[in-house]
């Protein structure tokens, strides 16, 4: 069977004769089905649909017997009945729709690969789909409701191929199809934009300015508006001439998150539910925000991942997911500026690109969805607040929100559509254990089914444990566990109606089938307050081997006391982290708590410690005493896997050094020292500062000399991150000063160092250098060749930015010796840089430039881009004062590109230095 809605609506047979549909009536319900193709739309919608606001009293007649001719027609089993409405079974191949999301997303995954010509390809075949208007013979209201959406869809494909095409260097040859593209879309931005920068790149640069003008001026005569972002970007670039080579590619290739959680397999039910969702998800226009609320344990979050899961073909941008953690039992609600932090980093912003304030990173969040069709899922949000800055300023994006308030005011406010979610009714609750359990089973005791589901007060949660319970232990009969759950009372106050306190009397029937050692480990779970744990940190919780943490998380896991909400990484719902550390209380004496919680610190600090070795090991040292007894902490094996690690644990170090008990300090301060190189890279500027602020009260109350030391050189580079070079300068003071009191002159060489970096930028290079050199003294005293290295190429810097050339020379001919036997490449590549300058104001600009492009070969070779485009740009000063314009404006270009991807402000400079 072949299905076609990308023109009239049609349907061609296994022999490939079209098929007799009927009238606008049977077609248009076909086709309203198809555009939800595998999913249920409801009776009312298809009316609505088909017959608009106005339907004649027989309407459901008509609709069924339209439905029952289509049956005949297409097979008994295409079109199925499905509450509240009906079902059509497509399969691969079969719709034209489909087909053209699955070549849009093989163009994409093309790009990614760097095969823009190929995903031209994809992407032709995919519109060459459309065979003229959507929904042809369709009636008026499916047209004038469903045809936006895909004449849109269409546009965009189109939009995506002349990106592709200029990409692949073939502006010339789409200049014309860019252009009748405008010439159907008058208003349509991004084709002007691309026609713009397309004939700009064809040579054509003055047609370009009169396109730009024309629309200008229509735009303002028509519509009383300015042009757009785009526009305005497309424009500066023709006056700017730095269309890219190959072409003028307007929207770049976009990073895709795919965060949903995974899908549960035994989900069953919330038809009707599934169908508001699907209404939600079909509509055109206005904002599309779902709240998603009901009590604790009905299943919201379940039901929000596997609509989600359904639907994330509708979303081809992206899905974001966060846990608000509105309800967590410890009162650590998830704020929306680490919410937000989390999106952005999921949408591959880099950290110099990263802004400081939490409202300049909600618009940033924004801007990047804006234009996107992406599914943004706020779980268990605490109240409406806590969601605003999350929601996306776009139509294309929809928001679902789960929680157990009603959130009235975003209702009001936002327009968010309200669902209710209410206990399972009766089938759906034995369908759930059927298929936890097995319909033989069930079959051979109907009775005692019967008595577990009214027992369990058809709550999901209660109902999944009741069912783990039973499938552990395969042996017992329904009747005897049905019998349990009324000899302990467990379940008595479900009648009461109040669902907290029921849900923990469940879990104790649960938890009493445990295995002893994962008993054990289930209360000391109620000790983690991080978002989520490993085997590896379960093991040192516990004092186990990590096999016998994973047996424990395995059997927890088939009790549904745990989830494994991501590979490896287990989660409890807020109500069962609530229930352990009740127990764990309970049970566990407090010198066990103590113990227990020391292990985990020291796990999470030796695996930081190990894992910031990798990512810098030219960082200095601080000590750590060895980990206690049980503790197995883990050993990255590498960069990446380092950096992996320090990501997946990033909230849960956090949590613990701001919330560590008192007993912790030495923990505290080292492990915040541990976090300080992956802050660097991923620009976690607030973290940064709350980690150290902590660390340092720890540090105080130990009277640590050298730990506060160690904190404050490392709070001043936070600081001086977030552009607060005074604090950055007291912080560093103090450190000097604690350094010399404990005797140790490595440190005090560290800081007098990390001080001319502040003073320097403060514009006191003669204050710089005097502590340059004071470093420089110390490493020599101390023998560190490496440090002692840097010191030179720091002392020969400053030396030159104070006039002192040939000084200058000296010191950094010296450093780069000592850096290129010891393998610093880094080091090295600063000191080229350093050698370009000072040859440049020397006068020699064909050594400088040499010395620009051997610093240029090893920043690309590290990945340094921001040193990279530094570089750049002196280097084009140094070419422009021999006289070498051309030489230099390319410099500058490429330095201005790498600033501009990078969001980076020292853009405005070179920018400026071309536009003079």
């Amino acid at each position: 069977m072949r299905y076609h809605v990308l023109g009239p609506v049609v349907v061609h047979g296994s022999g490939g004769d079209e098929l007799a549909l009927g009238g606008p009536k049977p077609r248009s319900l076909l086709a309203a089905l198809l555009l939800h193709a595998n999913r249920v739309v409801s009776e009312e919608r298809l009316i609505a649909l088909v017959w608009g606001d106005e339907p004649p009293p027989t309407v459901r007649g008509q609709v069924q017997v339209h439905i029952s001719g289509l049956r005949k027609l297409l097979g008994a089993t295409v079109i199925v009945r499905r509450p509240p409405g009906y079902l059509i079974d497509v399969h691969p191949g079969e719709l034209d729709l489909r087909e053209v999301e699955e070549a849009a997303a093989r163009a994409r995954a093309e790009l990614e690969a760097g095969r823009p010509a190929a995903a031209a390809t994809e992407l032709r075949a995919a519109l060459a789909r459309w065979r003229g208007p959507a929904l042809g013979g369709a009636t008026e209201p499916l047209v004038t409701h469903e045809g936006p959406g895909l004449h849109e869809r269409r546009v965009s494909l189109l939009e995506e191929l002349f990106d592709a095409e200029v990409a692949a260097g073939r502006h010339a040859a789409v200049v014309a199809e860019v252009a009748d593209a405008v010439r159907e879309n008058p208003f349509r931005e991004r084709l002007h934009a691309q026609l713009i920068l397309t004939l700009h790149a064809c040579g054509r640069t003055a047609e370009a300015l009169d396109r730009y003008a024309d629309i200008r001026d229509r735009l303002a005569t028509e519509l009383g508006a300015e042009p757009g972002r785009l526009l305005r970007e497309a424009h500066l670039r023709v006056l700017r001439d730095d269309a890219p080579a190959g072409g003028a590619r307007v929207a770049e290739h976009r990073t895709v998150p795919q965060q949903l959680p995974l899908d549960l397999p035994t989900f069953v039910g919330r038809g009707t539910a599934l169908a508001r969702l699907d209404e939600l998800a079909g509509q055109v226009g206005g904002p599309r925000i779902a709240v998603v609320v009901g009590t604790a344990g009905v299943g919201k979050t379940t039901l929000a991942v596997h609509w989600a899961h359904r639907v994330r073909t509708l979303f081809p941008d992206g899905q974001l997911y966060v846990n608000l953690r509105g309800f967590d039992p410890g009162g650590v609600v998830t704020d929306p500026a680490d919410a937000v932090r989390g999106f952005l980093d999921a949408l591959a912003v880099p950290a110099d690109r990263m802004p400081t304030s939490h409202g300049a990173q909600v618009g940033l969040y924004r801007s990047l969805l804006a234009g996107r069709r992406a599914l943004i899922v706020l779980d268990n949000a605490r109240d409406a607040e806590q969601v605003r800055p999350l929601l996306p300023g776009t139509p294309g994006c929809l928001t679902l929100v789960t929680s157990r308030a009603d959130l009235t005011s975003l209702v009001a406010a936002e327009s968010a559509q309200p669902l209710s979610l209410d206990l399972l009714p009766a089938g759906e609750a034995r369908e759930l254990l059927a298929r936890r359990l097995g319909a033989d089973r069930l079959a051979r005791e109907p009775e005692a089914v019967d008595r577990i589901i009214a027992r369990s007060a058809r709550l999901p949660l209660a109902l999944a444990i009741v069912a783990a319970r039973a499938a552990t232990n395969p042996d017992f009969p329904l009747d005897a566990i049905a019998g349990e759950l009324r000899r302990g009372g467990e379940l008595d106050a479900l009648d009461a109606g109040e669902p907290a306190t029921d849900v923990r009397t469940v879990l104790a029937s649960s938890y009493r089938t445990l295995s002893s050692p994962t008993a054990r480990v289930f209360r000391l779970l109620g000790l983690h307050g991080g978002p989520d744990i490993t085997a590896a940190a379960t093991a040192s919780l516990a004092g186990v081997p990590v096999r016998a943490a994973r047996q424990a998380l395995t059997e927890l896991t088939r009790a549904h006391l745990v989830a494994e909400h991501l590979p490896g990484r287990y989660a409890l719902h807020d109500l069962l982290r609530g229930y352990a550390a009740e127990l764990v209380r309970r049970h566990d004496g407090d010198d066990e708590r103590r113990a227990a919680t020391q292990r985990l610190l020291d796990h999470y600090l030796h695996t930081a410690y190990a894992a910031d070795r990798l990512l810098n090991p030219q960082r200095d040292v601080i000590a750590l005493t060895e980990p206690g007894p049980g503790v197995t902490p883990e050993s990255p094996a590498d960069q990446v896997a380092a950096l992996a690690w320090f990501t997946a644990e990033h909230r849960v170090l956090v949590d613990l050094v701001t919330q560590a008990p008192a007993d912790s300090d030495g923990h505290v301060w080292r492990l915040a020292w541990a976090m300080t190189t992956f802050f660097d890279r991923r620009g976690h500027r607030d973290d940064y500062v709350a980690t150290h602020l902590a660390a340092l009260r720890a540090a105080s109350r130990e009277a640590d000399l050298l730990g506060q030391a160690h904190v404050l050189r490392n709070l001043a580079r936070a600081c001086f991150r977030q552009g607060k070079l005074p604090e950055a300068d007291r912080h560093l003071r103090r450190a000097l000063v604690l350094y010399a009191e404990a005797g140790d002159p490595i440190g005090e060489a560290h800081t007098h160092g990390n001080l001319s970096w502040v003073l320097e930028q403060q514009g006191r290079p003669a204050d710089a250098l005097i502590h340059a050199q004071r470093a420089l003294g110390l490493y020599k005293d101390a023998g560190d060749k490496t440090m002692l290295a840097n010191a030179l190429n720091t002392v020969g810097w400053l030396s030159a930015l104070s006039g002192e050339h040939e000084r200058a020379l000296e010191h950094c001919e010296q450093a780069l010796a000592l850096l290129q036997a010891s393998g610093d490449r880094f080091g090295e590549a600063s000191t080229w840089d350093s050698l370009g300058y000072i040859h440049h104001q020397r006068g020699d600009h064909e050594r400088a430039a040499a010395a620009y492009r051997d610093a240029l070969d090893i920043f690309r070779e590290v990945g340094d881009r921001t040193n990279e485009a530094r570089t750049l740009a002196r280097l084009g000063d140094a070419r422009r004062d021999a006289g070498r314009k051309a030489d230099a404006e390319h410099a500058w270009r490429r330095a201005a590109a790498i600033f501009d991807e990078l969001g980076h402000p020292e853009a405005a400079d070179v920018h400026a230095r071309l536009a003079r």
